[in-house]
């Protein structure tokens, strides 16, 4: 069997990884102990985010072609991707926070709804809550107002029955 049918199918996994994904974070794990990758891999597990270690050449033949395409020239040394379907914020978040305590875990940068970043914008994009906090947010603006209508609206009714 020739090597390029062996690694066919682990591209087929990573694109397989990429095609659903809203987003795609590459970080360099080297140094980290096997305990803190044991934590690293729990968060990122319980935020819905798939986190691998692949080589550098099965990734970069996996994006060839794709949104994740200028990820390429990231693909040097120790690298795990870490994608989500469901939140495109997350990997970012997770690992932003990881990295945080564990000073040995190096962003790298990512693609992140089409948009490659680098290290820099990745924290930035680690700091924006997900969708479902941004929606209960506003969803929280928008009915506030309407709360504090109806309390005025009550205490005067409250205080007319009060006079008679």
């Amino acid at each position: 069997m020739a090597k390029v049918e062996i690694k066919q199918p682990i591209v087929d996994e990573i694109a397989g990884y990429l095609a659903d994904a809203q987003a795609m974070v590459l970080v360099d794990y080297r140094g980290l102990t096997v305990e803190e990758d044991t934590q690293l891999r729990k968060a990122l597990r319980e935020a819905g985010v798939d986190y691998k270690v692949y080589k550098n050449t099965l990734i970069k033949r996996a994006v060839k072609g794709t949104a994740f395409e200028a990820v390429t020239d990231l693909c040097e040394g120790p690298t795990a991707i870490a994608t989500s379907a469901s939140d495109a914020t997350a990997p970012a978040r997770v690992l932003y926070e990881a990295a945080k305590k564990m000073p040995n875990l190096e962003l790298k940068g990512g693609v992140v709804d089409g948009t490659f970043y680098d290290e820099k914008m990745i924290q930035v994009i680690a700091t924006i809550p997900s969708r479902e906090v941004l929606l209960g947010k506003l969803l929280g603006s928008i009915q506030s107002p309407i709360t504090n209508f109806a309390r005025v609206i009550k205490q005067i009714a409250e205080s007319k029955e009060e006079v008679a």
